[in-house]
Order: C-alpha cells, then structure tokens, then sequence
C-alpha cells in the first residue's frame, strides 16, 4: 500500500507540474524515475523492490504493451505503404549497426565477453517514443519525421527480442524461463503478429452485424476489451504481445477509424498511467550501489551509446534518404532505450548467465541516462518545428480564460495546417 501512496503522490506532483514541464526542460518522467529512487532502499528505504520482484517485470510489460497498442494507433497503414522506405532503412541497417557499435563499446571499454557484448547491443538496441512525446504526439511535427520514430519504435522491440533470446541461450548456462530455440522464437514472432491482425478484424466484423454495436459512450471500450482480450491471449500461448499490440493498434486504427477516435483520449491516459507506474518501480532499482558498480568504462559507454553510436547508425541508415537534414537529426538523436529495454534487461539479469549482473548493471544505468536526456530535450526541439502551447495552454493572454478542445480555438489558417499530412 506504501507504494499505492507513493504513486498517488507522485501522480498528483506530475500533473500539478505537468504544465511547466511542458513548456520546459522539466520532464514528467523524470519525477516518476527520482520519485521512485528517492523512497527506494537506497535512500528514504519506504519501499522495497529488487530486480527479481515480479511487479518490476509486470508493470514494465503492460506499459511497453499499452504504449505500443496506443502508438499503432498512431500508424495509418495507408500512409505507411506510401512511406515504409525511411522506417525500413531505420529498422534494416541503422538497428543493426546500433547494436553492433554498442557491442563493440561494451568489449572494449567495459570488458565483457563478445556473446554478453552483442546481447548489452541487442537489448539497448530498441528505442521508445515515448520519452519524446513533444515531438511524435504533436501534428506540427512533419508526418515524415513522426512516422519514422512510432514505426521504428513499434516495430523493432519484436525483431530484438529473438536477437536477445538467441543470444541468452548462447552466453552460457541459463534458468529454463530465459531458454527457446530459434524455431519457438520465430512461432511466437509468428503468433503475436498474426493475433494483432486477426483479433481487431475479428472485432471490427461483429461490431458490423446488425444486431450488434456499441452505444456511443461506450464505444471508447472497444478497443480497450480489445487489447485486453490480445495481451490475455498472448501471455497464454506465448505469443509475442509487443508486436502483437503494436500490429493490432494499427489495424484497428484502420478498419475502425471511428473507434480509434472514442479510443483515443482513453488510451493516451491509460498508456501514461502505465507509464509512470513503470518508471516509479524501475525507479526504485536505481541506488547508489547500482551506480556505484558500474567501472568507467562502463559509463564512457554508455555515454557513447547514447550520443554517438544511435544517432550515426540512423545517420548512415538514412544516407540519399527523402527526408529534410533537420529531421534526419532529430530521427538520429530521439532513440531513447525505454521500456522494452528494461523488460530484457530483467530476462538476461533472472537468467544466469555468467556475467548477467554485469551487463545488467550497464543496461539500467543506460535507460536511467537516456531517459533523463531524451525526455529532457523533446521540448526544446520541438520548437524548431513551431509547436507551441505544449501544454494545452493558450500563451496568448487574451485566451487564457478559454477552455478549448484541442485545435477548437483554432483559426481557419491553423485548422488548414493540422489537417494537411
């Protein structure tokens, strides 16, 4: 229950603050990871979580899942087949030569061996936009540039959990939960993304037949039941649920655009929610202790990872791509390692292999950083792409007494600009 209170608390600073963070380089985020470091046994000693407590795993698999479900939703398939290119170039080299580099990095510098350096690469490799909500949650910023970073993210926390699997079985001795052949990785690959299809057509059908429908003000609980039913199904078979939750938010974004809508305020609030509550747990792992065992080394490279090896492999990936110089920065620099990366951090760490704690160690330390930096400059960058009133918050003086919806207040001018892709 202390931890319930913890949360509630922390809640209700973020959103009293959520405000000035969105205007600033204060980040929501931020708040939840130093709230759950602060009443962790590192410090206030309030709460009580180790890296082996299921509730780490737990709260960072539903959000990871309820984040890619919501970014689906973001992709319209349409639009996508017009402009896979630049994703598939992200995806296709610039995530594998992340994970090579990182791999290299953590050889030399941090001295692991090469199967422990290659599985730290594959790990960090996944990027989450979720730590850059001011750039992939706002309509001013080029669908281009949007598109690259939620489809990337969607996408590649599936292609690296194989990698990460393969490569746990091959580091040495391992629990039996952390060991699958590479037959079993490509059914559950197989089965997530063929649930994330199925089941929203499957929805989208019923919802058609004459007898049945939902009521207006229920409506917004589709999807919702949709994605419960999918990351019920997919924890009982095995099933992959990131690629299923990011595959089945674009397909019902799709066939059911008017769900989607009713959804969305729902959805956003029910990602974030999840969102935080993993970041207060992950959090309370990060003490003074896990920072202190980490070498120099270790922090060079994470460093390194963080500001040069992403942002060149994405550089490289996007040479002669049709992408504005400005965004092909910003896609370089946003390749925050969030949620996925904790969820197989926590499988190579509970999986025994030699030098498991050692790797683990350098995978936290590297979300922690690259939280801090990514979702400390989504702001700032934002406004090279003209997007004001972050916060929901009119910053003419003349406004601030109205209440509008989003894009209500807007002029025909304005309106013009949010339609056009």
């Amino acid at each position: 229950m202390v931890l319930v209170v913890v949360f509630g608390i922390a809640l209700l600073v973020a959103v009293l603050l959520s405000g000035l963070a969105a205007r600033t380089v204060l980040s929501t985020s931020l708040l939840f990871l130093l709230g759950g470091a602060l009443v962790s046994d590192g410090f206030l000693g309030l709460i009580h979580i180790t890296s082996d407590s299921e509730i780490v795993g737990v709260t960072a698999d539903l959000a990871l899942f309820a984040v890619l479900f919501t970014d689906g939703m973001h992709v319209a398939l349409p639009a996508l087949r017009r402009n896979w290119t630049n994703p598939a170039r992200a995806l296709g080299l610039g995530m594998p030569l992340a994970m090579a580099g990182t791999a290299l990095l953590t050889r030399y510098l941090v001295g692991l061996d090469w199967t422990t350096s290659f599985l730290v690469g594959a790990v960090l490799a996944p990027t989450d936009p979720v730590f850059a909500s001011a750039i992939v949650g706002r309509k001013e910023v080029p669908a281009k540039l949007r598109q690259l970073l939620n489809v990337e993210s969607g996408i590649n926390d599936g292609l690296a959990l194989p990698v990460v699997l393969i490569l746990i079985a091959a580091a040495g001795p391992t629990s039996g939960k952390a060991q699958a052949s590479v037959g079993e990785i490509a059914l559950e690959l197989a089965m997530g993304l063929a649930f994330g299809v199925v089941l929203p057509l499957g929805v989208a059908w019923l919802v058609r037949l004459r007898l049945l429908g939902a009521e207006s003000k229920l409506q917004q609980l589709l999807p919702l039941a949709t994605g419960v039913i999918l990351y019920a199904a997919c924890h009982l078979t095995h099933a992959n649920p990131y690629l299923a939750a990011f595959s089945a938010g674009a397909v019902l974004a799709s066939v059911s655009p008017e769900a989607k809508t009713a959804f969305e305020p729902l959805g956003e609030a029910l990602a974030e929610l999840a969102k935080f509550a993993a970041l207060l747990v992950f959090g309370a792992l990060l003490t003074p202790a896990l920072f202190g065992d980490l070498s120099a080394g270790g922090y060079a490279t994470v460093v390194l990872a963080i500001a040069l090896i992403r942002p060149a492999s994405l550089l490289v990936s996007l040479l002669g791509a049709r992408i504005e110089r400005r965004e092909k920065l910003v896609a370089a620099w946003f390749g925050p390692k969030g949620f996925a990366s904790v969820v197989y951090g926590l499988l190579v760490l509970q999986a025994g292999i030699p030098q498991g704690q050692e790797a683990y160690t350098l995978i936290a330390v590297c979300i922690a950083f690259s939280i801090i930096a990514h979702s400390s400059t989504d702001v700032p960058i934002a406004r090279l792409f003209h997007v004001d009133g972050l916060a929901g918050i009119p910053t003419d003086p003349d406004r601030r007494n109205q209440t509008c919806l989003p894009h209500a207040c807007d002029t025909p001018d304005q309106e013009k600009h949010h339609a056009s892709p």
